[in-house]
C-alpha cells in the first residue's frame, strides 16, 4: 500500500437492540477500537451469572458507528479500501452507499471501496451485528470466555494503493536450500518489477540478505528468493526472523510497499514425532480461549501478547492450541519473537454434515470452510503458524471431514493439519489426510490422559491412584496385544457423549480392529484439577466483567460459616492439584510415543461452571502455589524422570529407582554428571552419582539406576529424592516416606465401636472415652471419599452425569490437616493431602457437619466444592455431655493393609488412649445422633 489514514478515535455512535436502523442522528460517542461493554455504554445489568463471569454492560443487536474523514488532495487519485482488524457481522455505508456485509469472525474484514474518494469530508459508517452468526461460533463469541461482544477491536483504517499493488502474498520457507519461495497476485496491469530484499530481525545475530530484483510477467507471480547459505533458522531455541520486504515498481513509479515478518523453518510430523528444521521436538502446549478478564475481548497489540507468552513460556509452554478460536495478528507477531508453536482452530463445536445428514446446513459448512481459507490468507505466512484444526471435538461425516482436510491441504501445505480436538470421542479415527492426531483414547480402556470426568469413565491413573512413578502411555498408544475396539459398551450404533456443556446421542460407527496410529499423538485437554476460589481476586475485575460468580460463592460459604477457611481451602486444594500436575505432565514426558500434550491449563477457564483448573488466575498472575522454576522441572525442554514403584517403604526395605532424561535441546549434553541424594531435613541419608550423554534433541536417556536399603528410621519419616544435572539447570525431587519397621495397630484399653450404639452412649454419659470408626458404606449423611481434587467443576459435570444416568462425581477437592493436632504425632503430615493419605482417603467417607459450631474444627477435613460447600469430617473429636468423642470414617481393615495405613491408625488410637485426648467442641447427643445416622 502506498498510504493508510488511521481511524481510531471518537465516532458518533448508537445501540439499536431491536434493530429499528440508523437514526437520523446519532447522539453518542465512543472511542474506536474497542467494545460496547469496555465503554460502558448501554443499561448495566444487574445480572449475576453463577457459571462464568458477568458482562456488565453486555450487549447483543446491531450497533451503529459513524465518522467523517477529510482525504487528502494527493490520495484521492488512489484506490482505498476499509480495513477493520477483528470484529463481528457488518454492514459499510460511504457517504449514505452501502458497500457490503461481511462475517468473518478470524480474520480482518477488507472492503474495497468501488470508486475512488474525491477530495474533502466523507462519511462513513458501519453497522456492527452479534447476532446473526453463520455459525455459533465456539469461543469466537462465547460468554464463557471473551464474551460475545459488539465493537471494532485492533487496527481501524483506510488504505490506499496504486495502480497496480499485490494481495494474497504468501511465503513458503525451503530449509533444505535456505531460501524462500513467494506466490502473489498481481491486481493492475502485469508489467514493472518487483524488489525484494530481507533483514533479520528479533534475533542474537544479524544478516541482511542481497536485494533482488523480479521483473513481472503476469499476474500470478511466483519466485525464489534466494536467503544464503548462513541464513538464519527460526525454532522455540532461536526464533530468528526476518523483514521481508517488497516494492513494485511500474515505470520508476512504487505503485505498492509491503513488509511481511518470515521465519524460515520446516516444521514436520515424522513417525510419531514432530521436528522443527530436523530437530525433534515435543509439545508442551497450553489450552486458550481467549480469556481477557479487564476487557472482555482478546488484545490487539504485539506488546500485550508478549506479556502472555511470555509468561506462559517461563512455565516451559512451547505450544498453544486454541480452542474453537483463532487469535489476531499480534498474538502470532509475539510467538514468532518467542518461538511458539500457534495451532488455531475453526471457531466450530458440532457436527460437520454433508447432503446425506437429515439436519445438513449446508450455509453454515460452507462458511466454515471459508472460516479456514480467510484463517491460511491472514496469518499463514507466520511461522508461528504451524498446526489447524477443524475444531473442537467434532461429530458427523468422516468423509466430509477429511475432504476439507485434502482441500486445505492442496491450498496451503505449510501447517500440519488435524480432522479437530478429540474428535468422536470414544470411538476416534485417524484420517487419510490428517497429519497428527489430538485425543484422550483410542478405546474406552487405552487412556492416554491422566483424568477424566466421571460421564467420560474409566476415571484417569491420577485420579484412580498411581503406584509410584511408573506409569506412562507406550501400550495405550501402541498395544502390546490385540485390542477388541471398544465403545463404551454400546452395540446399538448410538453412544452418548458429553457434548459442551450437555449431554447428547451420537452415531458410533462400527470400528474394525485396533486404531493404531501412524501419525504423531498430542492427548487433548490433560490435567483439569480444581482449586477453590481465590475471593481475594475478586477486586481484580475492574473492567466491565464482573466475578459475580465468585461473589456467590462467597456467600454461599459465609452462609455455611465456613468463610473464615476461604484461604485455607485455597492453599490446600491447590497444593494437591500441583502435585495431580506433576504426575500427569511427567507420565506424559515418561511416554516415548507421545509427541506432545496440550493442558487444560495453565490458567483459571472462567465459565463452564467456573473451572479454576490453572496454577494462574485468569489474568494469568500467580496464585502463589508453585514457582515457574519449580514448575519447569517437570515441564521444560529437559525432564529428568526417575521410576520407582511407590512411595512408601519401611526401615531396610530395597528402594529401586531408574533415572532417565527426557532431552529435547538442540545441543549435545555429552559427558554429564547426575548427582542424587535422599535428605530427611538436613540429614543427608543417601547419595551418589551416575554419568551418561544426551546426544541430540528428542534422546530419551536411560541414565541408569540407584539402588539402596531405606535407612533406619524410629518415627515416620518424609524425604526428599532429589536429582541434579551438574552445571546445568535441570533438577528434579521426589517426596518418598519411610516408615519404623514393626509398627502394630493396636487398639487395646480403647472403647472402640462401628456406630453409636447404647453401649457407646453409655460410656458417654459416664465420662468416658469413645472411639467410632463405621464402616464408611453404612454411613448415610457422608460424602464419599476421593484422593484427588474434583475434574473441572463440579457443578456442569455434575449436569451431565444426572442428565446421562451416570454416577455424579464425588466432587471434593482434597484435605485441609490440622497438623500440629498432637493425633498425628506419629503420622506427620502437610496442610494438604499428601501420598500417605491416598489410600486412607480412598476407603472413607467424610461426615457432613453442615449446622455444627465453628468450633467444632475437623482434626482432619474434606475440602467441598463451591456449589456445595458442605463441612465435612474425615477425623473429629467433641465432647458429649461428660465423655469424649472421637470419629473417624475411615475403612480401618483397608487402611490396615498398608504402611502408611497402619501409621496412622497406630498415631489415631495412640492420641485416643493419651491426655491429650481433650476436645474443646461439645455437641449433644442428639445431635452426634444425626450426624453419624
Amino acid at each position: 500500500m502506498i498510504a493508510t489514514l488511521n481511524l481510531e478515535g471518537i465516532w458518533a455512535f448508537h445501540l439499536d437492540e431491536e434493530k429499528q436502523g440508523l437514526p437520523p442522528q446519532l447522539n453518542d460517542t465512543i472511542a474506536l477500537p474497542g467494545t460496547t461493554s469496555y465503554a460502558r455504554k448501554g443499561k448495566p445489568s444487574e445480572a449475576a451469572h453463577v457459571d462464568c463471569l458477568t458482562d456488565e454492560y453486555a450487549f447483543e443487536g446491531w450497533a451503529w458507528y459513524s465518522r467523517q474523514v477529510e482525504i487528502p488532495p494527493a490520495w484521492s487519485e488512489l484506490d482505498a479500501q476499509l480495513y477493520l482488524e477483528r470484529t463481528r457481522v457488518t454492514t459499510v455505508w460511504i457517504d449514505g452507499e452501502e458497500l457490503d456485509t461481511q462475517n468473518s469472525l478470524c480474520a480482518p474484514h477488507l472492503y474495497h471501496l468501488p470508486s475512488r474518494l474525491t477530495p474533502g469530508i466523507h462519511t462513513i459508517t458501519i453497522r456492527v451485528d452479534n447476532t446473526e452468526y453463520p455459525t455459533k461460533g465456539g469461543h469466537m463469541t462465547s460468554r464463557d470466555t471473551q464474551t460475545n461482544w459488539n465493537g471494532i477491536t485492533g487496527r481501524i483504517e483506510l488504505q490506499f494503493v496504486g495502480a497496480a499493488y499485490l494481495e494474497d502474498i504468501r511465503t513458503y520457507p525451503n530449509v533444505t536450500d535456505r531460501s524462500v519461495t513467494v506466490k502473489a497476485k498481481l491486481v493492475g496491469q502485469p508489467i514493472g518489477e518487483l524488489i525484494v530484499t530481507a533483514a533479520s530481525t528479533h534475533g542474537t545475530q544479524e544478516h541482511t540478505v542481497e536485494s533482488r530484483i523480479y521483473p513481472i510477467t503476469g499476474q500470478d507471480i511466483e519466485l525464489v528468493y534466494p536467503l544464503g547459505a548462513d541464513a538464519l533458522l527460526w525454532s522455540e531455541w532461536e526464533p530468528n526472523l526476518y523483514d521481508l520486504q517488497f516494492k513494485l515498481k511500474q515505470q520508476d513509479t512504487v505503485t505498492d510497499e509491503q513488509r511481511i515478518t518470515f521465519g524460515l523453518r520446516e516444521f514436520k510430523a515424522e513417525d510419531s514425532l514432530f521436528t522443527i528444521n530436523g530437530v525433534k521436538t515435543f509439545l508442551r502446549g497450553k489450552h486458550d480461549g481467549l480469556i481477557f478478564p479487564l476487557t472482555g475481548f482478546a488484545p490487539t497489540t504485539v506488546e500485550e501478547w508478549l506479556h502472555v507468552l511470555e509468561t506462559a513460556k517461563s512455565y516451559g509452554i512451547n505450544h498453544y492450541r486454541f480452542h474453537t478460536c483463532c487469535p489476531p495478528e499480534a498474538a502470532f507477531e509475539a510467538a514468532d519473537r518467542l518461538g511458539i508453536y500457534m495451532e488455531p482452530e475453526l471457531p466450530f463445536w458440532g457436527t460437520v454434515t454433508d447432503e446425506t445428514y437429515e439436519n445438513h446446513n449446508a450455509a453454515e459448512q460452507q462458511y466454515l470452510i471459508e472460516e479456514g481459507y480467510r484463517i491460511l490468507r491472514t496469518f499463514g505466512n507466520h511461522p508461528s503458524f504451524v498446526m489447524m484444526s477443524l475444531g473442537n471435538e467434532l461429530w458427523g461425516s468422516k468423509e466430509r471431514i477429511d475432504r476439507i482436510l485434502k482441500d486445505y491441504k492442496a491450498f496451503d501445505n505449510r501447517p500440519l493439519y488435524t480432522q479437530g480436538s478429540n474428535n468422536f470421542q470414544f470411538v476416534p479415527v485417524i484420517l487419510e489426510h490428517e497429519d497428527f492426531f489430538s485425543g484422550v483414547r483410542f478405546s474406552r480402556d487405552r487412556l492416554f490422559r491422566g483424568s477424566y470426568a466421571m460421564c467420560d469413565a474409566p476415571l484417569g491413573h491420577v485420579q484412580t491412584g498411581p503406584q509410584g512413578t511408573m506409569k506412562d502411555y507406550d501400550d495405550a498408544i501402541i498395544p502390546r496385544e490385540s485390542d477388541e475396539a471398544n465403545h463404551a459398551g454400546t452395540d446399538s450404533g448410538t453412544i452418548q457423549i458429553q457434548y459442551g456443556t450437555e449431554a447428547k446421542t451420537v452415531n458410533a460407527d462400527a470400528a474394525d480392529g485396533v486404531l493404531v496410529p501412524h501419525v504423531p499423538v498430542v492427548s487433548h485437554e490433560i490435567g483439569q484439577y480444581q482449586t477453590y476460589p481465590d475471593f481475594g481476586e475478586i477486586n481484580k475485575y475492574t473492567g466491565p466483567l464482573k466475578a459475580r460468580n465468585f461473589e456467590q460463592f462467597r456467600q454461599r460459604l459465609e452462609e455455611k460459616g465456613l468463610d473464615h477457611l476461604a484461604a485455607q481451602y485455597h492453599a490446600s486444594s491447590g497444593r494437591l492439584a500441583v502435585e495431580c500436575y506433576k504426575e500427569e505432565l511427567e507420565a506424559a514426558f515418561r511416554s516415548k510415543r507421545l509427541a506432545g500434550f496440550q493442558l487444560l491449563d495453565l490458567q483459571d477457564f472462567s465459565g463452564q461452571g467456573t473451572a479454576l483448573v490453572g496454577v494462574l488466575d485468569a489474568f494469568m498472575d500467580s496464585k502463589g502455589l508453585i514457582t515457574p522454576e519449580e514448575w519447569r522441572t517437570f515441564c521444560s525442554d529437559a525432564v529428568l524422570l526417575a521410576r520407582f514403584p511407590k512411595y512408601h517403604y519401611e526401615t531396610g526395605e530395597s528402594f529401586t529407582a531408574d533415572v532417565e532424561l527426557r532431552y529435547l535441546r538442540p545441543q549435545p549434553l555429552h559427558g554429564f554428571t547426575l548427582q542424587w541424594q535422599l535428605t530427611a531435613g538436613d540429614e543427608h541419608l543417601a547419595g551418589g552419582e551416575l554419568s551418561a550423554s544426551a546426544y541430540e534433541s528428542g534422546d530419551y536417556v536411560d541414565i541408569g539406576r540407584i539402588a539402596i536399603a531405606m535407612p533406619n528410621v524410629q518415627a515416620m519419616t518424609k524425604s526428599s529424592l532429589q536429582f541434579t544435572i551438574a552445571g546445568t539447570d535441570i533438577r528434579k525431587s521426589y517426596d518418598i516416606w519411610i516408615y519404623p519397621s514393626g509398627v502394630r495397630v493396636d487398639a487395646s484399653g480403647i472403647r472402640l465401636f462401628e456406630a453409636l450404639t447404647e453401649e457407646a452412649e453409655e460410656l458417654l454419659e459416664r465420662g468416658e472415652r469413645v472411639v467410632i470408626m463405621p464402616n464408611p458404606g453404612g454411613i448415610q449423611n457422608a460424602i464419599e471419599g476421593t484422593y484427588c481434587v474434583d475434574f473441572w467443576c463440579y457443578p456442569m459435570f455434575r449436569s451431565i452425569s444426572e442428565s446421562m444416568n451416570k454416577p455424579v462425581p464425588v466432587g471434593t477437592m482434597g484435605l485441609l490437616i490440622d497438623r500440629e493436632h498432637p493425633l498425628l504425632k506419629h503420622f506427620p503430615s502437610e496442610v494438604h493431602s499428601t501420598e500417605p493419605w491416598r489410600h486412607i482417603v480412598d476407603h472413607s467417607r467424610s461426615v457432613i457437619l453442615d449446622g455444627t459450631d465453628q468450633e467444632l474444627q475437623p482434626i482432619v477435613q474434606t475440602i467441598d466444592n463451591f456449589e456445595r460447600n458442605h463441612k465435612l469430617g474425615l477425623v473429629f473429636e467433641c465432647r458429649v455431655g461428660k465423655g469424649r468423642l472421637l470419629v473417624c470414617t475411615v475403612d480401618s481393615e483397608q487402611a490396615g493393609s498398608t504402611l502408611e495405613g497402619r501409621q496412622f491408625l497406630h498415631s489415631l488410637f495412640d492420641y485416643a488412649r493419651s491426655e491429650q485426648f481433650q476436645p474443646r467442641a461439645e455437641l449433644e447427643l442428639s445431635r452426634v445422633k444425626e450426624l453419624l445416622k
